[in-house]
């Protein structure tokens, strides 16, 4: 298996990747995802890959098959003036094929973000979690990571 940024060529497999992602995150809360979509269109995916900063992270088989992805996002902080200026590498999506679950497929992408993001002079790396993806929670958690915020709703 080797990381890689992902390319045109993945986009097929990217695409049905993020609908297996969808379809839990559709389970968990079906009153905001739509099943049978997916979070971004082929035209988005093309955007993506040419945006230096939003890196797609590809772990890729000998047959260089997609396993799995890292969508990233490069952000500038401050949010506000109250806040010290650094970059975060914000991991938008991190996904693996079900059937290539319990390879540590997952924590080689996240070893790669964190590489990827030192390189650049990140000062962090950040994520947001559903409530109830409790799978995904317990994934970051093993990997070092740690709440730093909470947003919470109140469904009116």
């Amino acid at each position: 298996m080797n990381i890689r940024k992902g390319t045109k060529k993945d986009i097929p497999q990217i695409l049905q990747l993020l609908s297996e992602v969808l379809e839990i995150h559709a389970a968990i809360r079906p009153d905001v995802f739509v099943s049978g979509t997916t979070k971004y269109t082929e035209d988005e995916l093309l955007s993506i890959f040419n945006n230096d900063k939003t890196p797609v992270y590809v772990a890729a088989d000998e047959n260089d098959s997609v396993l799995g992805y890292a969508f990233c996002i490069i952000k500038s902080q401050p949010f506000s003036n109250n806040m010290v200026p650094f970059t975060s590498m914000f991991i938008d999506d991190l996904c693996v094929y079900q059937t290539a679950r319990g390879k540590h497929i997952g924590q080689k992408l996240f070893e790669y973000v964190k590489t990827e993001a030192k390189k650049i002079g990140c000062y962090e790396i950040t994520l947001n979690v559903w409530e109830g993806n409790d799978g995904a929670k317990k994934f970051y958690e093993k990997m070092g990571m740690r709440p730093k915020e909470i947003q919470m709703e109140y469904i009116l």
